[in-house]
């Protein structure tokens, strides 16, 4: 089994579109969607791709899925700064209550069986929670508990933006990155998992997906989104001082 792993799409559609051409060039029998499909520039969009593919999608959410669903339901997010409340509403508006039902129904985790790999759990964040942060550089030591019995021998995930393929203990750990908002170069991460795992990024028309974004009405609380995350997107080490900071 070929599957695409597509982590933090953040509703950058031309990122995404550029992505899913790779993905078909690939053959892949199935796509695994991570989480943070959104908020972002084009979140409904984004979501009539993934659910109008020609091969099957499995879903699970990220901790941005749940704090829009938090503003669909009426209820404050209890996590993140106000300044995003905006992007948050404008984001559930955006999406409608249809979506906003098919996203109540993802899962937090989704293990499948991989030739070649055995058993591999897709998670957002961590496997126990949607918004724990580490990144390659976070000491295993750390991480040992979040990771201790499970049964999977691989866990793919997301969540900090930035692709990694290490080991804690005895399981493999891979982040996919992020299609829509990666953190160092240029472009879109992915993954494509086979008998082994390949990191993967997709070059796609930076100046066009920039016009395009700038056409929306996303009501991004930092300035010009296109600007700060797909001309010129924060740096590896920018990002690896940030989330640092903020590790388990």
């Amino acid at each position: 089994m070929r599957i695409a792993a597509l982590f933090d799409i953040h509703g950058n559609v031309p990122a995404l579109e550029a992505v899913l051409e790779d993905v078909r060039q690939a053959h892949v029998d199935r796509v695994v969607v991570g989480g943070d499909v959104l908020p972002g520039p084009m979140p409904h969009e984004a979501l009539t791709r993934l659910i109008n593919l020609e091969v099957p999608v499995e879903y699970i959410y990220g901790n941005c899925e749940v704090a829009v669903l938090d503003e669909i339901a009426g209820t404050v997010p209890v996590k993140g700064p106000e300044r995003f409340r905006p992007t948050l509403q404008w984001t559930a508006q955006e999406i409608g209550s249809a979506y906003g039902q098919l996203i109540a129904s993802w899962p937090k985790t989704l293990t499948l069986m991989v030739d070649g790999l055995g058993e591999v759990l897709f998670c957002h964040a961590t496997p126990r929670n949607e918004d724990e942060c580490f990144t390659r550089l976070t000491p295993e030591d750390r991480l040992i508990p979040v990771f201790e019995g499970l049964t999977a021998s691989v866990v793919v995930c997301g969540h900090t933006h930035m692709q990694f393929d290490r080991m804690v203990g005895r399981i493999r750990v891979v982040n996919a990155g992020s299609v829509g908002m990666p953190f160092g170069e240029p472009g879109a991460d992915w993954l494509l998992i086979g008998s082994d795992i390949e990191m993967r990024h997709t070059a796609y028309d930076l100046a066009d997906a920039a016009r395009r974004i700038r056409e929306t009405a996303y009501p991004w609380p930092d300035g010009d989104f296109a600007a700060r995350y797909v001309l010129e997107p924060p740096s590896e080490a920018e990002m690896l001082d940030v989330f640092t900071r903020a590790s388990i």
